[in-house]
Formats: C-alpha cells, sequence, structure tokens
C-alpha cells in the first residue's frame, strides 16, 4: 500500500506540474490570443512556461523549433528546450550563439561567432535522428555539451514576408536532396575554467550526422551515434569529455536501406558500466539491448517480435513500452534483469501511458480505448495490485456522433494487417449509397490509428460524416511501429507500396453497395499531400475530387536529411525519383484537385507545388489552388478555421 501511495502522489504532482509547487497565477495570454492572433502561436504544437524564462511562454513549431514569446515585448525569440543544471544554472541561445546563465543571474559568453552561418547550441539535421535541441549539460552541471553546425555551403530558400510596405524576401537555409549540407561539430564548455573542447569525430564524410548523445553518469565521457550522409553506417563511440579525444567505436550498425537511430543510451541505475542501447537493425524490430563497457558485449534484453520503447528503471529491471498485444495498443512491460522474466502491468486493451514513482515500486496508468474515454489507475510494478482511480465520462456523449469503427484490411502484399478507422454517417442506411472521403498521410513515423479514444479521430472527420460522407482513414506500409520491415519497404520508391496498400483498403471499403464508387475523394497534408496527387494521377477512375495540402511534387526539393535516407538521391536511384515525381504526372489529372499551400513554408517549399502548377498549365489541365500567405507548413490559428471549411466546401461543390 504503500508503493501505491507514492503512485498517488506522483499522479498528483503530475497534475500540478511535474512536482514543483504551484506559482501564483499570472496571466500571460488568452485563450482568444492563442487562436486568433497567428503571429502568437504560429505553430502551436505545444506551450509550456520554465523558471528560466519568468517573462516568457514557449512554444514548439512544427520543426521541433522551440520559441520564446516576450509577454511585455510582444516579440518571439528562438530558444532551445528549457534544461535547468542541479546548480540552478542554464544556457541560453541568444543570436547563433550561447550564453550561460548562474542561478544568481550572472552571465557569460560560452560561444561569440559573428558568421551567421556557424549556428551554435541549436538544434541541427532538422531534428530528424530524433534530436530535439543542441544543448546537452552534465550530470554535475559542470559542463555543457552543445551542437555547432556550419550552415555556410547551404543553399538559401526565399520566402515572402507581405506584411511589409513593399514585400520583403527573407531567405531559410534549407539543404536539398543532393545538394551541400550542413557541418556538425560537438563542442564541450567548462564552466569552471570557461575553456572548450571539440569531439575528434572523424568517422565517414564531413558532412555526416551525429546524434544521441549521452553523457556518462560520472559526467566524464560522451557517447555519440554517428551517422554516414548515405545514412547507411552508424557508429556509437565514446569521447573524453574534458579533452574531446576519441576514445573507442563500442558498435557498429550496416543496412543496405537506412539505419535511423533515434534513441539516446540508458545507463543502468548503480552501474556505469552498462548501458541499453535501442536498435532495430539486428533482430527487425525495435528492441532494447545491455551492452557492457567491461568486455564489449551486447546482449539482446526484449526478445519480442514487435517495436518497444524504454520507459524507464529501478533496482535492475527495466520497463518499457510494447507493441506485442497488437501494433495499435501500447502496454507497460516490465522486465527482470536477473531472471529475464517478463510481466505486463496494464491490464485493459488501449493505448496507455504511464509514469512510475521515484522508487519504481509503483506506477500510474493513463489510458484510453476505442470507446473509453481516459482511465488514471495505479498499480504496484510487482503486479500485485492495480486500482482504478478515475474513469472519465464520454466528453462527446452529448454530440450527434456517428459510431466509429476499428478494423484491419490485409496489405497489398499479403503479410500484414493494415489498420483502420472508418466512419458511417449519422442515421446509415446500408440501403443508400454515400460519397466517401480517403483521408490519407501514410509516411514514416505516423501512426494514424490505434487503439484510443475514438481512435485518434480528427474531428472534421467526425463534421463531414454529420453531413452524410463515409470517412476512411488506414495505416499502409512505411507507417511506424509495425517493425522494420514494414516501415523500410518504401525505400527508393516513396509513394509506391502505400498506394497498392491504400488502394487494397478502397477495394474492400467500395465493395459494400453502400459506398458510392462513383463519388469518392481523398485528401492529405504533407506526404499526405503527395499520397493524394499520387493517387489521383495514378487511379483516376477512383478518385475523382481531391485536396492536397503542401504536397512533396518531386523529392529532389526536399531536404537532405529526410529524403536521402528514404529515396537516396538522384546520382544513385535516377529511376526512383523519375517514377515517383508528380511533376511528368500532371498531364495525367483528370479530376477535380484543390492544392492548398502556405506561402512561407519552410518544411515543404513553394517550388513544389508552384512547379505542378506551372505543369498543369503547360498540358491545359485545369487545377484550383488556394495560398496562405502568411502560413507555414501546417496552417494554423484562424487561417485553419478558414482552410477546413475550404476543404470540406471543395467536397460538397464537386462530389456531393
Amino acid at each position: 500500500m504503500k508503493a501505491l501511495r507514492s503512485a498517488i502522489i506522483a499522479i498528483l504532482c503530475c497534475l500540478v506540474g511535474f512536482g514543483a509547487t504551484v506559482a501564483a497565477e499570472r496571466r500571460l495570454l488568452t485563450m482568444e490570443d492563442a487562436i486568433l492572433n497567428r503571429d502568437l502561436i504560429p505553430q502551436n504544437y505545444h506551450v509550456e512556461w520554465s523558471a528560466a524564462y519568468p517573462n516568457e511562454y514557449l512554444h514548439r513549431t512544427a520543426t521541433g523549433e522551440w520559441q520564446a514569446f516576450d509577454v511585455r515585448t510582444g516579440k518571439s525569440r528562438t530558444i532551445e528546450p528549457p534544461q535547468t543544471t542541479p546548480r540552478g544554472a542554464h544556457a541560453e541561445l541568444r543570436a547563433n550563439n550561447i550564453v550561460w546563465v548562474e542561478a544568481d543571474g550572472s552571465e557569460r559568453k560560452v560561444t561569440s561567432f559573428d558568421d551567421a552561418n556557424i549556428v551554435c547550441g541549436a538544434t541541427v539535421s532538422r531534428n530528424e535522428f530524433g534530436i530535439s535541441g543542441g544543448l546537452f549539460p552534465s550530470p554535475d552541471g559542470l559542463r555543457l555539451a552543445f551542437y555547432k553546425k556550419d550552415e555556410s555551403r547551404v543553399t538559401t530558400f526565399p520566402l515572402l514576408d507581405i506584411t511589409s510596405r513593399t514585400g520583403t524576401l527573407f531567405e531559410i537555409k534549407y539543404p536539398m536532396n543532393g545538394m551541400p549540407s550542413e557541418r556538425i561539430e560537438v563542442g564541450v564548455y567548462d564552466v569552471q575554467t570557461g575553456a572548450t573542447v571539440y569531439l575528434d569525430i572523424t568517422d565517414f564524410d564531413e558532412e555526416r550526422y551525429v546524434t544521441n548523445l549521452t553523457w556518462s553518469p560520472d559526467s566524464q565521457r560522451i557517447y555519440a551515434q554517428v551517422v554516414d550522409r548515405a545514412q547507411k553506417n552508424v557508429h556509437l563511440n565514446a569521447y573524453d569529455a574534458a579533452s574531446g579525444a576519441f576514445v573507442a567505436t563500442l558498435l557498429t550498425e550496416h543496412d543496405d536501406r537506412y539505419v535511423e537511430p533515434q534513441h539516446p543510451l540508458y545507463f543502468l541505475s548503480g552501474d556505469s558500466s552498462k548501458f541499453i542501447y535501442t536498435t532495430n537493425n539486428r533482430d527487425g524490430y525495435r528492441n532494447l539491448y545491455l551492452y557492457s563497457l567491461a568486455d564489449g558485449t551486447l546482449r539482446r534484453l526484449t526478445a519480442t517480435e514487435a517495436d518497444v520503447e524504454y520507459v524507464g528503471q529501478s533496482d535492475r529491471t527495466i520497463f518499457y513500452y510494447s507493441a506485442e498485444q497488437s501494433p495499435i495498443e501500447r502496454h507497460l512491460m516490465r522486465l527482470d534483469l536477473r531472471t529475464g522474466k517478463v510481466l505486463q502491468l496494464t491490464r485493459e486493451a488501449g493505448w496507455h501511458t504511464c509514469t512510475l514513482s521515484a522508487d519504481g515500486r509503483a506506477f500510474s496508468d493513463n489510458y484510453s480505448s476505442l470507446t473509453v474515454p481516459r482511465v488514471v489507475a495505479v498499480g504496484t510494478t510487482d503486479g500485485r495490485l492495480y486500482r482504478e482511480l478515475f474513469r472519465a465520462p464520454d466528453p462527446s456523449a452529448e454530440f450527434n456522433y456517428a459510431q466509429i469503427e476499428l478494423g484491419s484490411v490485409p496489405s497489398a502484399d499479403g503479410r500484414y494487417d493494415n489498420y483502420y478507422r472508418l466512419i458511417k454517417p449519422l442515421d446509415f442506411d446500408p440501403a443508400k449509397k454515400y460519397p466517401v472521403i480517403l483521408y490519407v498521410y501514410g509516411g514514416p513515423h505516423s501512426q494514424m490509428v490505434c487503439n484510443s479514444f475514438q481512435a485518434q479521430l480528427r474531428r472534421w472527420e467526425m463534421y463531414m460524416a454529420q453531413r452524410g460522407w463515409v470517412v476512411f482513414v488506414m495505416d499502409n506500409r512505411g507507417t511506424a511501429n509495425r517493425g522494420a520491415e514494414y516501415e523500410r519497404a518504401i525505400h527508393r520508391r516513396c509513394g509506391a507500396c502505400e498506394m497498392e496498400d491504400q488502394m487494397a483498403g478502397m477495394r474492400w471499403l467500395l465493395s459494400h453497395d453502400w459506398a458510392d464508387a462513383e463519388r469518392v475523394g481523398v485528401h492529405g497534408w504533407s506526404y499526405g499531400g503527395f499520397m493524394t496527387i499520387s493517387l489521383m494521377v495514378n487511379y483516376p477512375e477512383v478518385f475523382k475530387v481531391g485536396v492536397a495540402g503542401g504536397p512533396v511534387i518531386d523529392w529532389k526539393w526536399y531536404e537532405v536529411m529526410y529524403g536521402e535516407r528514404y529515396m537516396e538521391t538522384e546520382a544513385t536511384n535516377a529511376e526512383g525519383f523519375a517514377a515517383t515525381s508528380l511533376l511528368p504526372r500532371a498531364k495525367d489529372l483528370r479530376g477535380k484537385l484543390l492544392i492548398c499551400q502556405g506561402a512561407v513554408d519552410d518544411v515543404v517549399v513553394w517550388q513544389h507545388s508552384l512547379n505542378f502548377i506551372d505543369e498543369c498549365i503547360k498540358h491545359n489541365v485545369p487545377v484550383d489552388y488556394f495560398p496562405y500567405p502568411r502560413a507555414q507548413h501546417n496552417v494554423r490559428g484562424k487561417d485553419r478555421v478558414h482552410l477546413m471549411q475550404k476543404v470540406t466546401d471543395y467536397f460538397e461543390d464537386y462530389l456531393r
């Protein structure tokens, strides 16, 4: 019961803010500000407050960058994720350089480069490889590791600011596929001496990637995974933190398609000689392995044919999430390092998010499933006790919602079950025929369907079902949480197996008499925009109307890090680039297509959709286009309301 009480206390601490003392209320912004002022939060994915930035609120953009909005001046600036050392000090990014701020507020410069092409302390590699920041304090708070990137050879892309009197161009650094990329170094600043050394990283080429920086528990070494630009090889290296000297390569990995390390090392509690390593390059699934520094051995810990994710540890016990029950469910598992025994701690079907107590003897469980909105429970990690504390009512109970179905369709190659969510119209009558909308994303790192409340429903889907539409969403090969073979099926030919799988799903759907095969539309954004146009030009007999948002048109215009992983380059994969480019397919467009695009999109730059429009003009192919002049990649705020009404009206006008 003591362990159970500690779990309840942990939950209460989470509810009041990470266990911190609740501060006096201060109004930083209103809901109206957040929703209507697109300058205030143009890409609001996450908002929080930190003691390190007392007069600002922080939000994360679509590209993973953190910005701080100053409530006094009304201005935003780029920062790094807030991290405070054990001594109360922290580092800040200011104008491409780093400043060290002591607990008493005193400051000193860590770097002072005047060249705008040199950026220190910021995220690198456009947030690929699990990178989400550029500042890494040592456990003892006496050293600071940081990224330094040289973008001098990276080309720029011009974006238009329409808010100035005559319009102003501003340029962003955008390394395009097959072109020069950034060069990365890792610096280590000594807080006591003020000296900085750089890690002696010489692996592969100078446009290598360096990721998953991990400090040893004693703050004496730094571990990094170094990836070649071609993303076929990775080295796990150790470096001396004091001198930056290379110590050893602990292990290497290779894959003829690609490698993609995304997780840091996790040292065993009380044992600095062993750490947990995560990879999907060895046994076909993302699993956990135990590496011993004493003898260089690597032992698989989670021997399951499913992807797993490290959660925490305590007293030679490892906790992790696993998809072994089902790829659309997530469960907390316990592994005893002494015996190898595995115990599933979460009990009900669904998608579980858990928090361990400080002593590892208890956990809180926050979960939902298709028809269960939210349950909060606590349990002991020995599996003996489990108690439900709270069960939320259905927040949509008073709304006129249609039923959501969760199911699966075999993939086109017959090897997998692809999971879908299906919404039939309100007052569904199987004797009637209804128009169909396929909402699609289909790209890497995504999972659109899982057994959580309403199966991850996007509210627009329900809005369309309420208006008499059948709405269908399905994950395909290339998406996440299904193992390496499932994910890497897209290599060198993005869009091919994804379309095959989506068409397998559509054939199943259209086999029902109530689905009107003459009225089928498709909608998606980003990779989903690429999929939308790809489906329309390859299957014009099926898809009569489409709305593509921020679409990739040709992979030669996409960024180095993501694009070269999945497509390689035109020099090594000319056939794949030719087969997937939508430029030569513009002439094949038969249905009604609307393309929507943020005009200051820094992810899928404007060059993509404008070139497609140009090809449509050359071939006298009618197409509709709607730019959002001040929107980035994901249209947010008031613009989003306008966008979704635009999408709705397009289907109503041309497919109803």
